[in-house]
């Protein structure tokens, strides 16, 4: 079955992942730009645009961690990887970019071991560290395995207000993990109404219908063929073809004489060719924009289609395909699409969330996958608590469906950890000559608060800030989620603010106090009007599952 991992992918594949077991890798790891990225969520109109959060720190230090895994790099098998790095460190020094070289040498490491020998890996970076990388990579897989560099040109540029040419292209580096590494050559069909000057040039012939074609040569490269020896319109050759094949071509029009006497030649039609063969320069894929349809918000987001070519030309169908820097899950979206297994890491409950939500839209039948390293029980909720209250708290948003609030800023939430909203139905109505019609629509957006706590002790106080928070806030509901039990007074307090009262006449109680345990377990949830739901994320569009036809 496919799995979803969370958690620090070294651990995932050192602890879950048989070695030789995936067909394809592909990773899109952070390129040590020395930005933060943040992901955008959906805001509903007349909502101030504050729903965004921290997705992760693309910035590297030389720290303790650094030099634990630098010392383990110096003591693994592959002495050229350990040869290297100790190159590397005297040429750069402890600095970040060395940092960041050690992480990904020991997890490349790991996914050499975990790739099957017919394998392969793409690497997703840019200029930045890409030639560090690939001399990494040299050393994990050896200079002998190295594909390809892929350019993959963006059509926006970055950079422009830099004093040099600007940045327009990421970097794609492949490496096999053997010489029979799996490999289905894609092409791009030919726009038969902009042929360039040299496709134009070579298919410069014309049938009467408009179809253009080339005349190839039909005579047989191996002169010691005597079964294929014959004279055909007054010429004694070598042919390709059987006499009664070159008879029936003939009858057919397939082959001709270009002029009175002339060798006979073959007719190859352009739009019965494969097409163009895709080179290392790719330039029809543009990147996401904002007003891209598949844009989730997520900040290093890929296009399904950059994926899709990458997974149809190093795998078949059923193979396995893993993504250990997962993100918002492009890459297992576009392996679930074109019915391949496939395995995702993140170290976020945020990209977790968000790709299970992405694949249970995009795919409405067909879909199975196991989730591991979030909480199960109470007793792993706990754990993940005291370990980091962040994710934690992110996670627990997410048993809610609502959106991750203001991220890890000091202070900055105002008592608020997540966001969800709804659609309130005001009916309105028209007299028309016969009767009068009464419609529905949501013409404002009704807000919830939600407020988790992740301590052993909670109390009175805390709902009494929860009901001034949704005041404060003109919040329709709250929503305190907690670990512990919560105390009588509380729930008294609780049902003091009341209900939230539709304009259907449905009531809502105001404040909810909703306990992990229960949450877990499905005997509680969240009660507010479902009107919209989409109002809170970007919804990935149904996609059909298909068998792979062909690699155009």
């Amino acid at each position: 079955m496919n799995q979803l991992y969370y958690g620090d992918n070294l651990h995932v594949l050192r602890d879950h992942l048989a070695g030789e077991s995936v067909d394809l890798i592909y990773l899109d790891p952070p390129f040590n730009s020395k930005r933060d990225y943040n992901l955008l969520f959906k805001s509903p109109k007349g909502q101030a645009s504050e729903a965004q959060i921290e997705a992760f720190e693309d910035t590297w230090q030389w720290n303790t961690q650094a030099e634990r895994e630098f010392d383990e790099l110096l003591h693994q098998p592959n002495t050229d990887v350990a040869q290297m790095m100790q190159a590397l460190r005297a040429f750069l020094g402890e600095n970040d970019m060395m940092a960041y070289l050690t992480m990904m040498a020991n997890r490349l490491l790991q996914l050499h071991r975990v790739l099957k020998p017919t394998g392969s890996l793409y690497l997703h970076c840019d200029p930045t560290a890409s030639h560090y990388l690939k001399i990494v990579l040299d050393g994990v897989f050896g200079k002998e395995n190295f594909k390809s560099e892929i350019i993959w040109h963006r059509t926006m540029a970055k950079g422009l207000a830099s004093a040099g040419f600007p940045n327009n292209h990421d970097v794609i580096l492949l490496y096999g993990k053997s010489e029979k590494t799996t490999f289905n050559r894609p092409y791009i069909e030919y726009d038969l109404d902009n042929l360039n000057e040299k496709t134009a040039k070579k298919y410069s012939h014309q049938d009467a219908d408009g179809r253009l074609y080339q005349l190839d040569n039909l005579q047989n490269p191996n002169p010691n063929r005597p079964n294929l020896t014959y004279e055909f319109l007054g010429h004694k050759k070598v042919w390709r073809w059987t006499k009664e094949r070159m008879q029936a071509a003939y009858d057919a029009g397939i082959v001709v004489q270009p002029s009175p006497g002339s060798v006979p030649r073959m007719k190859r039609y352009l739009d019965e060719q494969e097409g163009k063969p895709i080179d290392t320069v790719w330039t029809d894929i543009p990147p996401i924009n904002s007003q891209a349809q598949e844009r989730l918000g997520y900040p290093t987001q890929k296009p399904v289609a950059l994926l899709e070519r990458i997974i149809q030309a190093s795998s078949n169908e059923g193979d396995v395909v893993l993504d250990p820097f997962c993100g918002c899950g492009t890459a297992v979206h576009a392996a679930q699409k074109l019915n391949r297994q496939w395995l995702g890491i993140d170290i976020t409950h945020l990209a977790i969330s968000l790709i299970e939500k992405r694949l249970k839209d995009a795919f409405k039948t067909g879909l199975q996958f196991e989730i591991h390293g979030t909480p199960k029980d109470l007793d792993a909720a706990r754990d993940l608590a005291k370990r980091d209250k962040y994710q934690f708290q992110w996670w627990a948003v997410s048993l809610v469906d609502a959106q991750p609030f203001q991220g890890k800023k000091k202070g900055a939430d105002g008592g608020i950890d997540g966001l969800k909203f709804f659609g309130i139905v005001e009916p309105t109505s028209t007299l028309s000559s016969t009767k009068r019609v009464v419609h529905k629509s949501a013409n404002r957006t009704g807000k919830i608060i939600v407020s988790v706590k992740g301590g052993e002790n909670v109390g009175l106080t805390m709902v009494k800030d929860l009901i001034t928070t949704v005041t404060h806030n003109q919040a329709e509901i709250g929503l305190f989620i907690t670990l512990a039990e919560p105390t009588q007074p509380m729930i008294a307090e609780a049902a003091k603010a009341g209900f939230y009262e539709s304009p259907n006449g449905k009531k809502f109680p105001r404040i909810q106090l909703l306990t992990i345990e229960d949450l877990l377990s499905g005997k509680a949830r969240a009660e507010h009007p479902d009107y919209e739901p989409e109002l809170n994320f970007k919804k990935a569009k149904t996609e059909a599952h298909g068998k792979q036809e062909t690699l155009l």
